[in-house]
């Protein structure tokens, strides 16, 4: 049953903060999300090795040691609770049995260490999404969304608390925008399809949740937002696109929610804070912790409203430490314990604004995401009902919030920034009124990269 937001849960930013949200979650072995504390999910991966039944044995031991050394290092630092994501790689939603016999055995693993030393954890797992393997790819059919479907069942009948995915709908045509700086093209390919993709799949998630009784946690961004977002630290766009993209896929990534999803969204979802502000739901976020995966110019501000906090994926590697996903545990347990403290003695509104500062002054990316800019796009957003115009509304937004910013001097950019703004703006103030113009326009654009059978499109 779809939800409709027309409110922010969030207007107070003063209510708007770490560790707090308004419909926490429980799951797992006695965890609650968003219930005071900023929790650590710990999101770890395989070393480069091959996956393949010869090799399967040896797969499952290394998941089954990663799980173990976290667990146990948790219980060192007396973490007060933890989540832990089992994020696919791509072999392990193709052959969906795999997946669930990492997902049986680390579950069995956390009710070990929750019976003997009291550790409160849950398990998110997150299935890929495969259905890129075609060009253009099929969203609505096929065997690659029926072998997603299946890991869905089973990871959730074998152990998962929380499921999630990072859907890649309206990539294939946001790829091309992104690398030529098509604002228009980004609106219609991550706002328009990319959100029609969200509700097909997000119905299909949160029925799967419901037989099995698991959270349907939420979205990400990633597949548009975070590849705008590389694309602009390696100076390849213009940072000011990149910020424009971000609001935009938060405009997308709602869908989830109105779909059924309760939170937490997936963690390298930066448009989080824009997400919580309108749901009141919990959020994982990433930042200054998650550089072992990918560099970003959100470090600090992306923890500012965060329920959960994680290190995004890092490989079983050997350091001087011990091995990588049991230290970025422990750079997560003590970043979530500074949280915690400021929380028990009343300075978390002052750190969220320290944290804020720190990353606002020269990044328009990390300003939109900031707490008082989340709630402006998120007002825009719930003040429209299609897809298309609260896409518009919410890049609309986060330009004016990029301008006055720079008037008011608390955002430093460029010359050559300021005017690529211009150029988007431009752009976006040309858009038709009539969503199926627009539509119609972007089909014929773009006609050869996607099916637009496959969005429920009719040509």
């Amino acid at each position: 049953m779809k939800k409709t937001f027309s409110e922010l849960a969030y207007k107070d930013e003063d209510k708007f903060v770490f560790g707090s949200s308004l419909y926490p979650v429980k799951c797992g072995f006695e965890v609650e999300i968003g219930n005071g504390l900023v929790i650590p999910e710990v999101n770890y991966t395989l070393p480069t090795m091959e996956i393949s039944e010869q090799t399967f044995t040896k797969v499952m031991d290394e998941f089954h040691t990663m799980v173990d050394e976290i667990l146990k290092r948790c219980i060192i630092l007396q973490a007060p609770a933890v989540v832990l994501e089992f994020e696919h790689v791509y072999d392990l939603t193709v052959n969906p049995v795999w997946g669930q016999s990492i997902t049986e055995d680390t579950k069995k693993l956390m009710h070990r260490y929750y019976e003997s030393d009291g550790l409160k954890s849950a398990l998110r797992v997150t299935v890929a999404d495969i259905r890129g393997k075609n060009h253009p790819p099929l969203m609505r059919h096929g065997n690659e969304l029926a072998q997603m479907l299946d890991s869905f069942q089973l990871c959730a009948k074998s152990g998962a608390d929380i499921v999630s995915v990072e859907s890649t709908g309206g990539k294939e045509v946001a790829d091309k925008c992104i690398v030529e700086c098509d604002i228009k093209g980004i609106l219609f390919s991550v706002g328009v399809l990319g959100s029609l993709d969200m509700e097909f799949l997000w119905d299909k998630i949160v029925e799967i949740s419901k037989r099995n009784n698991v959270v349907p946690g939420g979205d990400t961004d990633c597949a548009h937002s975070n590849t705008a977002m590389r694309l602009a630290y390696m100076k390849y766009i213009p940072y000011t696109f990149a910020a424009l993209v971000r609001a935009i896929g938060a405009a997308r990534s709602l869908v989830a929610f109105e779909r059924g999803a309760i939170g937490p969204n997936k963690d390298c979802g930066y448009e989080g804070p824009i997400l919580k502000a309108i749901t009141g739901m919990p959020i994982s976020m990433e930042g200054k912790s998650s550089a072992c995966a990918h560099a970003t110019h959100m470090g600090n501000v992306a923890s500012a409203v965060c329920d959960l906090w994680s290190n995004e994926s890092v490989q079983h590697t050997r350091l001087l430490g011990g091995f990588a996903p049991e230290i970025f545990s422990e750079i997560l347990l003590y970043d979530c314990r500074l949280m915690n403290q400021a929380i028990e003695d009343n300075y978390a509104l002052m750190l969220r604004d320290l944290m804020v500062a720190s990353d606002i002054k020269t990044s328009p990316e990390a300003l939109v995401i900031a707490p008082s800019s989340a709630i402006k796009i998120a007002q825009a957003i719930v003040n429209h009902k299609s897809y298309y115009r609260r896409a518009l509304e919410a890049a609309l937004t986060a330009q004016e919030i990029i301008r006055n910013a720079v008037k008011e001097g608390k955002l430093i950019l460029p010359d050559r920034e300021i005017k690529w703004l211009d150029k988007f703006t431009k752009k976006l103030e040309e858009c038709p009124d009539d969503e199926n113009e627009f539509v119609e326009q972007m089909c014929k654009k773009y006609q050869g990269l996607f099916i637009p059978e496959e969005y429920g499109l009719k040509t």
